[in-house]
């Protein structure tokens, strides 16, 4: 289980949220999830298609598929395509024209940003204009205005090997691919924690192994329990200094060994060792970590803890915590295998 070490006692609403979990879909989960932080709480099935996409216009994302923005939002670069000559009836579509032009089958990504404009009274005759664009820099989009104000919505594809940042530690690099189709407010934190000198404050406090419970490829044996240990390690990225605003909930797909998401609204998140199917659809994931460097991930897992609970949860917090900085990548990848998925 994936908790917060200060959450208060919630254990007499348990049979409540028991009765009410088939009623429930992603988001609602979430906003029981955020309080509880108990991700073995059943919730009704949801994916990528039953979450529309933030500025979408009715239409929904393909299963499996995200394609999210942000919106009050207008990204410049420069245009691969015009909005005055190329219209949709939603963000969702404007989205994927983007993405048709960044399949990485034939050399590098024509489209990196698309920006939509879909709302039919303030934009006006310009409502529909989808523009696709192309950033000098993706790691750091060049923004033209954003606020109540601005009728646009704004989102960044990352093509193949692109959107790859370093979560550094001193037992070793993690490289975690971004999803900012799914995650777009999550990246946006992301990329900003970037462009600090330094993350004071961020650290990983939290590490438990695999234990008798999933094999070293993530799946769950048959009959084992299902923690603890919960096959995680968990820390902050939050920034001493740096103001945190809570991330909305935004795509929540089943954890998969790698995933990178947020307990609740963060700052905290954590980094999954396994596959947690039991957790169903209840954390944002922003992110995988490559598979190159889970061994990076399982032997923080093998650093020694003392036991603590967590509002009746036993939970191994690290003796040490480890601190870590987000940083660009430092050099190309070579053969790693950078096709991270979203789902």
């Amino acid at each position: 289980m994936v908790r917060r070490p200060n959450d208060p006692e919630h254990s007499r609403f348990a049979s409540l949220v028991l009765l009410s979990v088939s009623l429930f879909s992603c988001l609602l989960v979430y906003a029981v999830v955020s309080t509880l932080l108990n991700p073995t709480v059943n919730s009704e099935d949801s994916n990528f298609e039953s979450l529309p996409s933030v500025g979408s216009v009715g239409l929904r994302e393909k299963k499996g598929e995200c394609c999210r923005g942000i919106d009050n939002l207008e990204l410049w670069g420069a245009a691969v395509k015009w909005g005055s000559d190329f219209k949709f009836n939603s963000s969702v579509e404007c989205c994927q024209a983007c993405k048709a032009m960044c399949t990485g089958n034939d050399g590098p990504c024509l489209c990196d940003t698309w920006v939509f404009c879909g709302n039919k009274e303030a934009c006006g005759s310009r409502f529909g204009e989808c523009w696709l664009k192309k950033q000098k820099d993706t790691l750091s989009p060049d923004r033209q205005e954003a606020g109540i104000s601005v009728s646009w919505t704004s989102g960044i594809i990352f093509g193949r090997g692109e959107g790859i940042v370093e979560m550094e530690t001193e037992y070793g690099t993690l490289h975690i691919k971004l999803f900012p189709d799914c995650a777009p407010h999550s990246v946006t934190y992301i990329l900003e924690l970037l462009t600090l000198r330094h993350c004071a404050g961020c650290q990983i406090y939290r590490a438990e192994n695999r234990g008798q419970s999933w094999d070293s490829e993530g799946n769950h044996i048959k009959d084992a329990p299902y923690g603890p240990p919960f096959a995680l390690i968990q820390g902050t990225l939050e920034a001493e200094g740096t103001p945190f605003k809570k991330i909305p909930v935004e795509a929540c797909p089943t954890i998969r060994r790698g995933s990178v998401a947020w307990v609740g609204s963060g700052p905290e998140f954590f980094i999954s060792l396994a596959n947690h199917e039991e957790w169903k659809n209840s954390y944002t994931v922003f992110g995988s970590v490559l598979p190159e460097d889970m061994e990076i991930a399982e032997k923080i897992a093998q650093l020694p803890t003392k036991s603590d609970v967590w509002n009746n949860i036993n939970v191994s917090v690290l003796q040490k915590p480890i601190p870590l900085v987000m940083r660009r990548m430092k050099e190309s990848l070579g053969d790693l295998n950078t096709d991270a998925k979203s789902e």
